[in-house]
């Protein structure tokens, strides 16, 4: 056979690339992306980067539980856009790294995080049918119902400690402290508690939407002065434990489900300080049974003021319109 035919030959039956791997790739980085309600697969790479900060165990197991929950997900037969934008993934990456937190590394911890995970398929799609005639989006609900099921049926220390007294007056803490505070609120999303955490996570946001990244800006400070306003422990403030939920409503509204205008700015900043006592108020609840808010502040809160705003006539409010997606769409709306 001439060389050139051979050659010919070896590069038609030369392996092609792996568009089957490199999808699945992309869709295990857009599911940890949608933890902070952004897809894209930049924002998951950093995401990934910062999970891997804190340790390779909360990399590999948010890694873990993004791929179980899809996974179940394609099983089931859930919509396949859905999948491919990360919807199905995130909830199952927040069981995994919770799982870890609590329990440990370990071979029953991986099982459980596989389990918990895919578990989070169902009440998902669950979720999914009551709250779209409503207009309202999953968000996290079935991550806290699974890890907060596991959490009181499963022996381990809590991911955080019991709740603390307030404190007379206005906390006041030192610059290193407001610093901290400000990280962690953002890398209390991923149960991250270290301040450079932090600041890659905000990088992810800003490869995504620089209105997210000015969103979780405006919504660490709103819960940083809100909590100390209302005199809650320095410590837990430093942790970012007030903060986080507060970062999530304030992408949520300000960049997510409403379209950004001043109104909606200042609805989102609203809705982001009414969820720092409410998660003060959650953990006190939640404290005697073992288990935290988790994000269900967050969750609770983004209902509450995604269900009023179609009632509020001002600019960027969806008035008329229903959910789709991680969207509002116009309606048809009878008078």
């Amino acid at each position: 056979m001439p060389a050139a035919e051979q050659a010919a030959q070896g590069e038609r039956a030369a392996p092609g690339p792996d568009w089957g791997s490199l999808r699945a790739g992309l869709v295990q980085l857009r599911g940890v992306a949608q933890v902070a309600l952004v897809s894209s697969p930049w924002s998951g790479l950093l995401f990934t980067l910062a999970l891997f900060t804190g340790g390779w165990r909360i990399g590999v197991y948010g890694l873990l539980g993004a791929a179980s929950s899809a996974g179940a997900a394609v099983l089931l037969g859930a919509d396949r856009q859905g999948v491919s934008k990360g919807l199905q993934g995130y909830c199952g990456c927040l069981t995994g790294i919770a799982l870890v937190v609590r329990l440990g590394a370990s071979w029953q911890t991986a099982v459980l995080a596989v389990l918990g995970a895919a578990v989070c398929s169902v009440p998902a799609a669950a979720a999914g049918r009551l709250l779209a005639p409503l207009g309202l989006p999953v968000l996290t609900a079935p991550y806290c119902l699974v890890v907060g099921a596991l959490t009181m049926a499963l022996p381990g220390a809590p991911v955080t400690a019991g709740v603390a007294d307030r404190v007379a007056g206005f906390t006041e803490l030192t610059a290193a402290e407001v610093w901290r505070a400000f990280c962690n609120n953002i890398g209390q999303i991923f149960f991250l508690d270290n301040w450079y955490a932090g600041l890659i996570l905000l990088a992810g946001l800003l490869v995504a939407s620089r209105t997210a990244a000015l969103a979780a800006v405006g919504g660490s400070v709103l819960a940083l002065l809100t909590a100390c306003a209302a005199g809650l422990p320095a410590d837990r403030i430093t942790e970012g434990l007030y903060g986080y939920n507060a970062v999530l409503c304030a992408i949520a509204l300000a960049a997510t489900f409403l379209t950004p205008t001043p109104w909606t700015a200042g609805y989102a900043a609203l809705a982001a300080v009414a969820s720092v006592p409410f998660s003060a108020a959650w953990e006190a609840f939640a404290q005697p049974s073992g288990t935290t808010p988790f994000t269900w502040p967050f969750t609770v809160t983004t209902w509450l003021f995604l269900a009023a705003a179609p009632a509020l006539d001002r600019p960027g409010f969806p008035f008329g319109k229903r959910l789709r997606g991680n969207s509002f769409e116009k309606a048809d709306v009878t008078p």
